[in-house]
């Protein structure tokens, strides 16, 4: 007896279901539907993007830094974030899509990358800035990622996120270093806080109310966490971080609520946000063509790579 092809979706989705519903694992010969395959595509390889983009705000810094410790810890964390766009590029082609694919189609505006990273590095402190308060973000996001459904992302986080959390404790190294500086040195750091505080709270998103993804990737245990929950989580992070060094966050409505047992703050400017993801922020442009030249000038490295990759499995199937 034949089953309906119509029998033969039902069941293969009830098993779906099943196995998100026991938060166990979707793994890429498992059966999905196609919309949570498209989602799981455009959150990994936004995720990896940003680690690429990610490189260029701070490697303007590397000819620069004050000294060659700093020049190390540095290259040494630019040096992560491409091994983090790797692992996620590497992770993504689990789902059927390629990573020329992908790049083509951030190149070519299809697919985005995180708002943060448009913004300019001014000075040195915002290197520190930026590992404080943009790897302490990336932190908040990402250790629930860790038990995300989708099997090779997950596993791809967990080493992200130790790299990562090194890399929040240099930028707070950085920063504590320089507060403890001359005057100068401390209005750099303030400066540079005042500069990244609100798109750091950008980062995760739009409000839920205003967040067309959000309930879908929560259902199908994409995402973990909501982004004003992830919000919330990072400013009450980062409060008792901030007293500590000595800095100010450039917010006049913060302050802890005892029945909440949380902070209230303000609002970002999301216009300001959706102005940014537009293609309209202060490093847009700059950004897409310097990853387009990169693109295209390492066209024959790839191509090389390839036809020696060729070359190499023809001689070892000669030899057998």
């Amino acid at each position: 007896m034949t089953v309906a092809p119509e029998r033969d979706e039902q069941e293969l989705m009830a098993g779906f279901e099943a196995t998100i519903e026991r938060h166990d694992r979707i793994e890429p010969r498992d059966w999905m539907p196609e919309g949570y395959r498209r989602t799981v595509v455009r959150q990994v390889a936004q995720h990896a993007h940003s680690e690429i983009i990610g490189m260029q705000p701070e490697g303007n810094w590397i000819t620069r830094a004050p000294s060659l410790r700093r020049k190390a810890i540095l290259l040494a964390k630019v040096q992560d974030e491409a091994g983090h766009g790797l692992y996620l590029y590497s992770a993504c082609e689990t789902s059927g899509v390629s990573r020329d694919e992908l790049t083509e189609m951030l190149i070519g505006g299809r697919q985005k990358y995180s708002s943060i990273f448009n913004y300019p590095t001014l000075t040195y402190a915002d290197v520190g800035t930026i590992g404080w308060l943009v790897d302490g973000a990336a932190i908040c996001n990402q250790v629930p990622l860790c038990r995300t459904s989708y099997g090779p992302y997950g596993r791809a986080m967990i080493r992200v996120c130790k790299e990562e959390s090194f890399h929040q404790r240099q930028g707070y190294e950085l920063l504590a270093t320089m507060m403890r500086g001359t005057d100068e040195q401390r209005a750099m750091v303030q400066e540079s806080v005042d500069r990244f505080w609100w798109p750091a709270l950008m980062m995760f998103g739009p409000p839920d109310d205003d967040s067309p993804n959000t309930a879908q990737s929560m259902a199908w245990g994409i995402k973990r966490n909501t982004n004003d929950d992830l919000r919330q989580r990072m400013v009450d992070m980062t409060v008792p971080q901030a007293e500590a060094l000595g800095v100010t966050l450039p917010d006049p409505e913060l302050r802890w609520n005892e029945e909440r047992q949380a902070h209230d703050f303000g609002t970002p400017d999301w216009d300001e946000f959706k102005d940014v993801i537009s293609g309209n922020g202060p490093c847009n442009a700059q950004r897409l063509e310097h990853r387009r030249r990169a693109w295209e000038d390492g066209a024959w490295v790839r191509e090389a790579a390839t036809v020696f990759a060729r070359r190499t499995e023809a001689d070892r199937e000669a030899a057998r």
